[in-house]
């Protein structure tokens, strides 16, 4: 990669070495996208707001076929563009987030990669809000538009140290109550949960008509299992130890993952929430771009209801 060119910067081992989140956010983000139009990628939600009488030459897709059903009279819905976006940036702090060998730990990833869509969301003058989570919200930040937000997400997520066990479907349910008005909600977390919880919790969400991501964050080690000779591993979330060969547990664990992946990914693909499994290994830039790309495709798709 030429030295001049900005992706340099994006390397996890590059950006690991920035201390500060917000620096770490706008390294990224400028070197990745600038100028960009209000809302270009996220895209843009509409609302119905009224019936106007049918009139020669309207398109007929916008036709309320069940208003002509009772009253045998045609009508056009009308619709307004709703361009302002409400994103909720939810970061996992349970204990599991602690874990990892490379540069950065899958906490420390979620922290940056939340940090630079929010630093992004706010670029294009929409709004960014927290939560911090693990067996309940911990800290919670109303979504606003201005430069003092970036500020406040940054200083809370540096703030949170990842502890204690996580209870998704009662989280999620604070965050619901939490979020009133429809928008998005980002979701950062490794799911180790039960699978059933995490349904149902992002389920609710979806019931309430948010438009929900989920960034699946593993590190390599948890998707190769590299391991040989005897090796110690140290529970997380009261977890207890084990001490053992992990090549007789390779095959079974690879075979358990790709279950648990296959049923995670059918699972919300089901729900019609948007789901990227991430490495922690991973360039960012590759991150925004599989996100970006994908708001981008949901544009130009039928509105999800």
């Amino acid at each position: 990669m030429d030295s001049d060119d900005p992706r340099r910067f994006l390397h996890p081992s590059t950006i690991a070495q920035i201390a500060r989140l917000d620096l770490r956010a706008r390294q990224v983000v400028e070197g990745f996208i600038s100028g960009a139009h209000k809302s270009p990628f996220f895209g843009q939600s509409v609302e119905f707001v009224q019936h106007r009488d049918y009139v020669p030459g309207d398109d007929i897709r916008h036709l309320d076929w069940k208003v002509w059903s009772k009253t045998d009279k045609f009508y056009i819905k009308q619709f307004e563009a709703e361009t302002n976006l409400r994103a909720s940036l939810v970061v996992d702090t349970s204990e599991s987030m602690l874990y990892g060998r490379g540069p950065m730990n899958k906490y420390e990833y979620a922290c940056t990669a939340a940090a630079c869509l929010a630093y992004l969301i706010i670029k294009q003058q929409d709004s960014a809000g927290l939560y911090s989570f693990g067996w309940e919200v911990k800290q919670a930040i109303p979504p606003r538009s201005n430069q003092r937000q970036l500020d406040a997400i940054t200083k809370s997520l540096d703030l949170s140290r990842p502890s204690q066990q996580t209870a998704i479907r009662k989280v999620m349910r604070q965050v619901a109550e939490s979020s009133p008005i429809r928008g998005m909600v980002i979701v950062f977390s490794d799911l180790l949960t039960d699978r059933e919880d995490l349904f149902k919790a992002l389920e609710m969400l979806r019931h309430r008509r948010h438009d929900v991501v989920v960034f699946h964050i593993l590190d390599d080690d948890e998707l190769t299992f590299p391991f040989s000779g005897m090796t110690k591993f140290e529970g997380l979330e009261e977890m207890p130890h084990l001490f053992c060969d992990p090549k007789a547990l390779r095959q079974g664990y690879l075979e358990a993952l790709e279950e648990y992946l296959v049923e995670v990914r059918r699972g919300l693909t089901r729900l019609g929430v948007d789901y990227t499994l991430i490495r922690t290994s991973d360039y960012l830039d590759a991150v925004l771009s599989r996100f970006l790309h994908m708001r981008m495709s949901d544009r130009a798709s039928p509105v999800r209801r």
